[in-house]
């Protein structure tokens, strides 16, 4: 998922941008705002990196393994064809 740190610092980013007469509702803001990103990131359905690197192994075996069999069907079709 996303870092907390660069959750929380588009969070204070935002909640800045907010004009100086709001600024006593600047924690409510941030509240408000922290709920948007949270659903709105929940909603992109991501994987974690850790996830992500097991498919792409995963994905590489499948690769090797196809590889492989297509050398063995080749041999096959070699003598099938003698």
């Amino acid at each position: 998922m996303i870092s907390s740190t660069i959750f929380e610092d588009i969070v204070q980013k935002l909640s800045h941008s907010v004009p100086e007469s709001v600024t006593l509702l600047r924690s409510d803001v941030e509240k408000n705002i922290r709920s948007i990103l949270e659903s709105g990131i929940a909603k992109l359905d991501l994987v974690t990196r850790k996830e992500f690197d097991a498919q792409v192994g995963v994905l590489q075996r499948t690769r090797e393994q196809v590889a492989a069999l297509e050398a063995r069907i080749k041999i096959l079709e070699d003598l099938l064809s003698k």
